[in-house]
């Protein structure tokens, strides 16, 4: 899923090509697409962008009459630039935002349709309230990590604590930060607590530099969860970057968590909710006894 980092950099490119432009029409691939109503989509046609905005890991696109459309990429969704009037990509294509110079696709991989689109007069009812990593002061952060005990990755891609963090890019904070994902949020100490704030800011501005120099003023199209210079994420069974120890990982509900038990959680391997139930007692609980076998 696109998050804080693919999501400024998708408005960026969108901001040089669509900002003040008129949007001539809106195609749909799919009617499923559509989520609302009313206000209806054609009050859009015709009207002109008059600002950009991040809602969360949602695109918010302002226009003239007041009117908002919002668009969530979910996990596949993806969007493309194109030349004028371009076709819709078979399957894949969910909508075409046609403009004078260009059109706008938004495509969604598999078969799944979970990307969404609504039109509103405040895109506001649509942010589900976490706070800006980016703007947030330490004290903010504390207050938000430490309102509830839940452990750091739920506590992180919570959409209704922290905006715009997701599982690939809290991987990634809580391995520069040296935490263990399952760690509770209301044990940590006061220096955990700044290590990852710190570690949260310097990995999603690192990553959006990264991004922006990839994309190069073009507009991104290697959109992606899984980087090949990663330092946790998707990296299952290859070295640390830190330590070699291999990187390790649990799955859960169709997403998996991918940590260092050298640098994470003191050498430990943590229980795979599947995989150790059917072991049981052949499950290695150390990166030691893992080695051994």
């Amino acid at each position: 899923m696109p998050e804080l980092p693919d999501i400024t950099v998708y408005i960026e490119a969108l901001e040089s090509r669509i900002a003040g432009k008129a949007l001539a029409q809106v195609r749909l691939g799919t009617p499923f697409l559509l989520r609302t109503v009313s206000p209806p989509l054609s009050e859009t046609h015709g009207r002109s962008i008059t600002e950009l905005r991040r809602i969360g890991k949602r695109i918010a696109i302002g226009f003239d009459n007041g009117l908002w459309i919002v668009v969530h990429l979910m996990i596949a969704g993806r969007l493309h630039w194109s030349k004028p009037n371009a076709k819709l990509p078979g399957k894949r294509g969910l909508a075409a935002f046609d403009f004078a110079d260009g059109a706008l696709i938004l495509t969604e991989a598999g078969s799944k349709r979970r990307a969404s689109l609504h039109v509103v007069n405040d895109p506001s009812t649509l942010d589900p309230g976490g706070i800006d990593i980016l703007a947030c002061s330490l004290a903010d952060f504390h207050a938000a990590l430490t309102k509830e005990n839940h452990t750091l990755k739920r506590s992180l891609t919570d959409p209704r604590v922290f905006s715009g963090i997701g599982n690939a890019y809290s991987d990634e904070i809580l391995h520069d930060a040296r935490l263990s994902p399952v760690a509770l949020t209301l044990k940590l100490s006061e220096n955990d607590i700044q290590r990852l704030f710190e570690a949260t800011r310097a990995v999603m501005l690192m990553w959006i530099e990264k991004l922006r120099a990839e994309a190069a003023g073009g507009f991104p199209e290697g959109v992606t969860a899984f980087r090949e210079d990663m330092a946790a994420h998707g990296r299952f069974g290859l070295p640390c970057p830190i330590c070699s120890t291999k990187i390790q990982r649990i799955r859960y509900s169709g997403n998996e968590t991918n940590y260092c038990p050298r640098c994470q959680t003191g050498g430990k391997l943590l229980a795979d909710r599947s995989l150790s139930r059917l072991l049981k007692s052949d499950w290695p609980r150390t990166i030691d006894e893992l080695e051994l076998r």
